[in-house]
């Protein structure tokens, strides 16, 4: 199987049509169509239903897609890395990836502890937006990463778990939520007046709502002292909390357990050593 018929089926399955699979790659539907029976044919299976009203994937289908997802993912994050390799300064270096203004004080710890290893390398942090640490993690752009569960997939990739916490309500001070000792969701549903905010999702477009756009923790907690917004977030963001916010901790939001990723196909020695004192601390 060539990455090129990787690539077609791939945009034909996650468009489910031929015409725009077609211009997304920037090709004419008919070789597109002709590659696609030709990868059937060659795999002696059927990966698409095609209907008088439209396309849909087989049951094979999907199991390639998801396949397919992961093994151009590895091709182009071979790319890259080497790429990287070949423009640094021939000394060795780890690229860790994190989402901005999470898992501060853990970061920190880690990196202090893992200087002093023997096996240890330099380590470049790159610090992104919400949910983007995965997908820089899976295309080479970095080595190793540091995830949350339930909110970013590990499928896939090696992970040791870190820590378990739960979530607490970050609220303007003065609300009259910030007299509680603990809340529940419902209850942060039920204040129309201070909203959620809204993140971007992955294509940099915001999910319609009432709350405020938000790109980053620093936007986040200068619209909670305002008065305009409040967040749920893990319980380890009470080390950033400043003046003219309170955390109250929420009973029955899901516990978030912080993980270090890597690709399940590194070999590094040093990436090895990050992990082992990762678990230690």
């Amino acid at each position: 199987m060539e990455t090129r018929e990787l690539q077609y089926f791939v945009a034909v399955a996650e468009e489910l049509h031929f015409g725009r699979a077609a211009e997304r790659l920037g090709m004419t539907q008919p070789p597109l169509s002709r590659a696609v029976q030709q990868l059937e044919r060659r795999l002696g299976v059927a990966l698409l239903d095609r209907t008088s009203r439209g396309v849909a994937l087989t049951p094979a289908g999907s199991v390639l897609l998801r396949e397919g997802r992961a093994a151009l993912d590895a091709v182009t994050a071979a790319e890259r890395r080497t790429r990287r390799a070949a423009a640094g300064d021939g000394r060795p270096r780890l690229v860790l990836v994190t989402k901005a203004g999470a898992s501060v004080e853990l970061l920190a710890k880690l990196l202090d502890a893992y200087a002093a290893d023997p096996e240890a390398v330099a380590v470049e942090v790159l610090l992104c937006g919400p949910g983007e640490q995965e997908g820089l993690l899976r295309d080479g752009r970095a080595d190793v990463a540091l995830l949350h569960r339930p909110f970013d997939s590990t499928t896939g990739l090696d992970t040791e778990e870190l820590t378990t916490e739960g979530q607490v309500a970050v609220l303007p001070a003065g609300h009259p939520l910030t007299t509680r000792r603990e809340l529940r969701l419902a209850d942060l549903a039920a204040v129309p007046d201070l909203p959620l905010p809204r993140w971007p999702r992955a294509d940099g477009r915001y999910p319609d709502g009432p709350g405020p756009e938000v790109r980053n923790h620093e936007q986040l907690f200068q619209l909670i002292a305002l008065g305009h917004t409040m967040a749920v977030l893990p319980a380890s963001v009470q080390v950033q909390v400043r003046s003219g916010q309170v955390v109250v901790p929420l009973v029955d939001a899901p516990a978030v357990t912080t993980v270090i990723a890597w690709p399940p196909q590194s070999t590094s020695r040093a990436l090895a050593a990050l992990v082992r004192t990762a678990t230690r601390l």
